[in-house]
């Protein structure tokens, strides 16, 4: 099994609106993107300046499936969201 986490930030203008529409887009894959296997993401609950703000964990079966997820449409349109609000995002895959 891969295990894909993404840590973002926001930008400093994104609204509490926007921060959950994103909560729900993500989990709105599920069902939607068939290699995700499982999916889990949710907001930083306390302001830090380390923090990132949102949390994301995709579970899918191999590196195929990583690949699979990568180029999915449903996963492409959220990316494409995403990409209007986001500072950064940084990921790390690994076998678990």
């Amino acid at each position: 099994m891969i295990t894909h986490v993404v840590l973002m930030k926001f930008k400093a203008d994104t609204t509490a609106e926007q921060k959950r529409e994103a909560v729900l887009r993500l989990r709105g894959m599920v069902g939607r993107v068939p290699s995700v296997r499982e999916l889990e993401v949710g907001l930083h609950g306390a302001p830090s300046a380390r923090a990132a703000d949102l949390g994301l964990i995709v579970r899918l079966a191999d590196l195929a499936a990583l690949a699979e997820y990568a180029d999915d449409p449903v996963h492409g349109e959220v990316k494409r969201f995403l990409a209007g609000f986001l500072e950064s995002a940084s990921v790390v895959d690994f076998e678990s």
